[in-house]
């Protein structure tokens, strides 16, 4: 075997290696960014959960403190915009936590108010319901910590050498996290 052929059997055993490294970091990007695209479904369905659960607790609540409208009305109109924002093909993932942080408020401000009626308090299917929501709640913080958790491995992939490289010839762009706000960070101190 001559030299000649030695050269040409290195630089196709190099070209394979990196067709491969490249098919491979490839694959990677593409299954994180399904990961990503999946942790943003599943906060998806926690979040519809809630926005639907909603109804029911206001009505619970209005049947023992019927006088108390602008709180109805101020929840009402976050869950109706959570569901604009949620069905909105534009909205963005910061638009969506800005809508629910908003309907999170206000669904604060409704147990708030319930807690000044200690009938309500006792109602069997109040309980159930904040049960519910409660449940909703976890739900929701676990899907959007997996979903940021995701987002940062995508998000560090496309910005780490060599990585980079195969994400940059790809298109493949960086997600964005899910943010809570500022009035989100504050615990709230809820008696029942």
């Amino acid at each position: 075997m001559g030299t000649g052929a030695i050269v040409a059997i290195v630089v196709a055993a190099v070209v394979v290696v990196v067709a491969l490294w490249g098919v491979s970091m490839y694959n990677n990007l593409v299954a994180l960014r399904n990961r990503v695209e999946n942790g943003w479904s599943q906060i998806d369905v926690q979040l519809k959960r809630r926005t639907d659960l909603v109804p029911n607790l206001v009505e619970t609540v209005k049947g023992y403190a019927s006088h108390e409208s602008a709180v109805f009305e101020k929840v009402t109109e976050a869950r109706a915009a959570a569901l604009q924002t949620a069905c909105s093909q534009t909205a963005t993932a910061a638009d969506r936590a800005e809508a629910e942080s908003n309907l999170s408020r206000a669904l604060m401000n409704l147990t708030a108010t319930a807690e000044a009626y200690p009938d309500l308090k006792a109602n069997q299917n109040f309980l159930d319901l904040q049960a519910q929501l409660s449940d909703i709640e976890e739900k929701i913080a676990y899907a959007r910590q997996f979903y940021n958790d995701v987002v940062q491995k995508l998000n560090t992939k496309i910005e780490m050498f060599p990585s980079n490289i195969v994400a940059g010839m790809f298109h493949f762009s960086k997600a964005e996290y899910f943010r809570a706000d500022e009035l989100d960070k504050v615990v709230p101190q809820i008696r029942f």
